[in-house]
């Protein structure tokens, strides 16, 4: 699934699954490990949960991710590339800067 999400981040497209008896539509940004050692992702929520927001998914807690076709291209407001709740990034979008089409990975994407 780590490659998937990677594979994602890299083309900029938005991607669904089912998390926590909810499916979920997001913009994913981000993939790294959380301080607990969890592979997380961090990404803008768009349909299902709570509410429209950045939110971080448990990758090892996620069901049925498809890519979509939807694309976006742009980060959302508040992304932090560098983001402190991550230990270890391991691949994430618009980096080193917001206008950089390139996404760093560390693993094959």
């Amino acid at each position: 699934m780590q490659n998937e999400i990677c594979a994602a981040i890299k083309a900029r497209k938005v991607i669904t699954f089912h998390y926590k008896h909810q499916n979920r539509t997001v913009e994913p940004h981000i993939l790294g490990y959380d301080s607990d050692g969890d592979l997380t992702l961090s990404a803008w929520q768009t349909h299902g949960g709570s509410s429209q927001g950045w939110r971080d998914f448990h990758v090892s807690k996620l069901h049925g991710l498809s890519i979509t076709g939807q694309s976006f291209d742009k980060p959302r407001q508040g992304y932090n590339p560098n983001d402190s709740t991550l230990s270890r990034i391991v691949c994430r979008g618009f980096y080193p800067d917001f206008t950089d089409s390139l996404v760093k990975c560390k693993f094959a994407c």
